[in-house]
């Protein structure tokens, strides 16, 4: 056990204004707010896990803004702990944030544009969306970006306020959706018998919906074709298996009822004198 002498002399020892009577309690105090800071940041994934309220996009915003609150509380823990003022501390980051106001407008921007997403709520975690000219799944909003996954499997992340300035395609906002289809079929094949092909290969899927009604029509007189087209209501999770399904079937279905589906061409006339 040291002296009184030796531990007078220990106490004096000092960092600038900072003593190491004053350096130890203020590591401890911050070993504790760590501890603190894990558990409390468990404790907030808990409840977020179990609300049935609170989407992916807003329990990633929750998780970033929680963590800095919880680093700011310990900054100024141990600040006092180490016998700084807190009016000092306050002073100075008003003045820092004064400072670096100009030079952060656009991580300012994001984050309020990151609130914005958040209150307005055009998508939420899992939608499929087109966004700032890129296509994905949203995976969640942060405080500065938002991240989702495109459909090879790869993270990206966009600025907030690009977010918000740019138009947001949702395609999962909707119980249902329309498949547009085009197909292209011969002058010398009558329309009756094409559109009732494509009628009968539509009738055949159970996924696609009976009401709103298949409907297909002639669309447009091509140079090498006539062009029909086929717009049909499915859940939104079988859109893409039905367009697929319906590529497949109709070709199979002008092949047996004998409907010529044509390519661009050109047919040359030789005149004799």
């Amino acid at each position: 056990m040291p002296t009184p002498d030796l531990a007078s002399a220990l106490s004096d020892i000092s960092i600038g204004a900072i003593t190491l009577s004053k350096l130890v309690p203020a590591i401890l105090t911050f070993l504790v707010c760590l501890l603190g800071m894990r558990l409390i940041s468990k404790l907030v994934v808990k409840v977020m896990e179990k609300s049935k309220r609170l989407d992916g996009t807003l329990q990633g915003f929750i998780r970033s803004s929680v963590k800095i609150i919880l680093w700011f509380t310990t900054t100024m823990i141990v600040a006092d702990t180490l016998g700084i003022k807190m009016t000092s501390v306050v002073a100075l980051i008003s003045v820092a944030g004064l400072a670096l106001s100009l030079s952060i407008q656009k991580i300012m921007s994001n984050l309020f544009s990151g609130v914005t997403l958040l209150i307005t709520k055009p998508f939420v975690a899992d939608d499929y969306v087109t966004v700032a000219g890129k296509s994905g799944k949203i995976k969640t909003v942060g405080l500065f970006y938002t991240v989702m996954d495109s459909p090879d499997n790869t993270a990206i992340s966009i600025p907030n306020s690009d977010v918000t300035a740019s138009a947001i395609v949702n395609f999962s906002a909707e119980n249902l959706r329309r498949v547009d289809m085009h197909f292209s079929a011969s002058y010398d094949d009558k329309t009756e018998t094409v559109k009732n092909a494509i009628l009968s290969v539509a009738a055949e899927d159970e996924r696609i919906m009976q009401d709103p009604a298949p409907f297909v029509a002639l669309n447009a007189f091509n140079d090498s074709s006539i062009d029909y087209v086929a717009r049909l209501w499915c859940k939104n999770s079988d859109y893409w298996d039905v367009y697929f399904h319906m590529n497949e079937r109709v070709r199979e279905k002008f092949e047996e009822q004998g409907i010529e589906m044509t390519y661009a061409h050109m047919n040359v006339h030789i005149m004799e004198k």
